[in-house]
Order: C-alpha cells, then structure tokens, then sequence
C-alpha cells in the first residue's frame, strides 16, 4: 500500500491509499480518482515526504502534554459545514418518505398526489426511470439519519 497526497483543480489537499504507484497511475490514467471534497477529476499528486521506518527503537523523549481529542461529530471543515447546513435544510422543509420515493415523486409528476418537496431512498433503476420519465430528482450527499453511525 502506498499513500499519496493530491489536490485537485481547485487546490483541495487529501490523502488517498493505493496498492501501488502503478494502481494509482492505472487509475488516474482511467479518470478514477476525483477530488475528496469537490468530485473534480483533474487531480494531482503533490509533493510529500516519505515515510521511512528505520527498523531501529526510538530514543525516548520528553512526554508531550496530552492533545485536546477533536470533537469528531462536529464539522470540521468548510464542506462538511455546508453539508451539514444542506441535511438540516432538507430535514427541516421537506417530507422524508422513506422507500417511497420513486412513487411519490412520480405520483406528484403525474398530478395523482399534491405538490410538496420530499426527500427518501431509491434503487439506481428506479431513479434513473424517473429521470427517464422527466421526474426531477437530484441525489442527496447524505444517508437519513436513521442510518447513519
């Protein structure tokens, strides 16, 4: 395993691992690897330094003060800010309707049921036959947050 760190068109930094230097040039070459925090494909390998294990034991140091843990649930960073900000607004406007959606969504296209925005879960098939149908639908970034750990 080999971990590299990148950053895409827009200068998002991530780490990402791979089986090998070869795997991630396979990968990149097919257009397989996107941006971490944006999506965007035009990613670059950036400068870092290596990580070398000299097989020898570290000499002991000084005790450094014990770190304040991060707070894991809470936002870090300005994507995850805003897609918390995105899950709130939905679960606050909208009707969550669970495995319905695909019939809902398209009750309310066909004019069978009232106009009103819902948000739920669907199989592959069966929203690309809404978006087929001219339903519009857009993916949501989240899983409801029954599901979530």
């Amino acid at each position: 395993m080999i971990q590299y760190s990148l950053k895409c068109a827009d200068d998002h930094r991530f780490d990402s691992w791979f089986q090998s230097a070869s795997a991630f040039d396979k990968l990149h070459a097919a257009g397989m690897v996107s941006c971490a925090v944006c999506g965007s494909p035009k990613v670059e390998k950036v400068l870092m330094a290596p990580r070398v294990n000299s097989g020898a034991a570290r000499p002991e140091s000084a005790p450094t003060p014990a770190k304040e843990k991060p707070n894991l649930s809470e936002p870090s960073s300005s994507a995850e800010q805003a897609l918390r900000a995105l899950r709130e607004h939905v679960e606050k406007t909208s009707d969550y309707v669970g495995r319905d959606f695909a019939r809902e969504a398209r009750a309310m296209h066909s004019g069978d049921a009232p106009h009103r925005p819902i948000w739920g879960e669907t199989r592959g098939d069966e929203a690309k036959a809404l978006i087929e149908d001219g339903v519009p639908v857009a993916p949501l970034p989240f899983m409801p947050t029954r599901k979530s750990n």
